[in-house]
């Protein structure tokens, strides 16, 4: 029965959110939110305990599981793609580090259960592209996706060597109407409806006919939570679990959001984020989280768009973007 959970990275697109759905379920004073910016959500410090974290201290982490005596870790706090291309020895100190700390801690305390997220990022442009299996190759060309590959690796020897519940999957594109995304290469998928509320336009700085795999929020929250709370012992894969929702292009983002907004334009002008993207897959097989611990999505790319241009809508009227 887990009791306490740490959070890292709780000002994050996926972590801000993640923190409220769990407290919902566990209660608010067992999940303790935890980043290195003290700047959360005056919603994440009014329904919980929040403590300044910085992964790369690990007696400060060790510090905060004995104070709240945690048993359980959602390890969050990562230098994602586009940013760990601008400073991938960041990205390496902090993703292989920061989790390492996690993990070595995780062992030496006991703690009942880790779930540490991956990523598509993981995939290279020698990964097949259609369908991607759950079994493939794995040869990113980013640090981000690197260091994501060295975690599921070390994630799947701690469970072999010190039996531990260790566990991940791996996040396509995420699209959120609530955080914005911090240094991604999917994040056209969020600033285009928010551009496209404010200004009936947006200029994507990815190609047109650039296919890869995204995920509405609360698909993203339920793979989480349903991965967190799965019986470990009917997993046959543990640190890396394709999950997928749908897979998309600017393009047809851009004509979902005409169905609603027949006026929006979109233009187009890649940057270095070009070459992350057409790394990655066009879509993935995610037959193995569905058949080891029940994933399914709920929404696809229109009942997202409907979603997502009525919530930024009602905040651009109320004046808070």
């Amino acid at each position: 029965m887990i009791k306490k959970i740490l959070i890292t990275g709780s000002s994050g697109q996926i972590g801000s959110e993640l923190v409220m759905a769990l407290r919902n379920i566990y209660g608010g004073e067992n999940v303790i939110a935890s980043d290195l910016c003290p700047n959360v959500s005056e919603k994440i410090k009014a329904s919980g305990p929040f403590e300044q974290l910085n992964v790369l201290d690990k007696g400060t982490i060790a510090d905060v599981i004995d104070k709240y005596k945690v048993d359980a870790i959602v390890h969050l706090a990562a230098i994602l793609s586009a940013v760990g291309e601008k400073n991938p020895m960041l990205a390496l100190n902090v993703n292989i580090k920061g989790m390492l700390y996690v993990l070595e801690l995780a062992r030496e305390k006991k703690i009942k259960r880790v779930l540490i997220p991956s990523s598509i990022a993981v995939f290279g442009p020698t990964t097949p592209v259609d369908n991607t299996p759950q079994e493939t190759i794995l040869r990113p060309t980013t640090m981000y996706g690197i260091t994501k590959v060295t975690g599921e690796l070390l994630a799947d020897y701690y469970v072999a060597n010190y039996g531990m519940d260790i566990r991940g999957l791996r996040y396509p594109g995420i699209i959120s109407n609530e955080t914005l995304p911090g240094g991604g290469t999917t994040d056209y998928a969020v600033a285009i409806y928010y551009d496209a509320v404010k200004y009936g336009k947006y200029e994507c700085f990815l190609s047109e006919n650039t296919m890869l795999p995204m995920m509405y929020m609360p698909d993203c929250l339920k793979a989480t939570v349903d991965l967190f709370q799965a019986d470990f012992s009917k997993l046959k894969h543990y640190s890396n679990f394709n999950v997928g929702a749908f897979s998309v292009t600017p393009k047809l983002i851009a004509e979902s959001i005409k169905k609603y907004m027949p006026g929006f334009e979109i233009t187009y002008k890649t940057d270095f984020r070009q070459a992350i993207a057409d790394s990655w897959p066009n879509s993935i097989d995610d037959s193995c989280a569905r058949e080891e611990w029940g994933w399914k999505p709920s929404f696809d790319l229109d009942a997202m768009t409907q979603d997502m241009l009525k919530v930024i809508g009602e905040k651009h009227k109320q004046g808070l973007i």
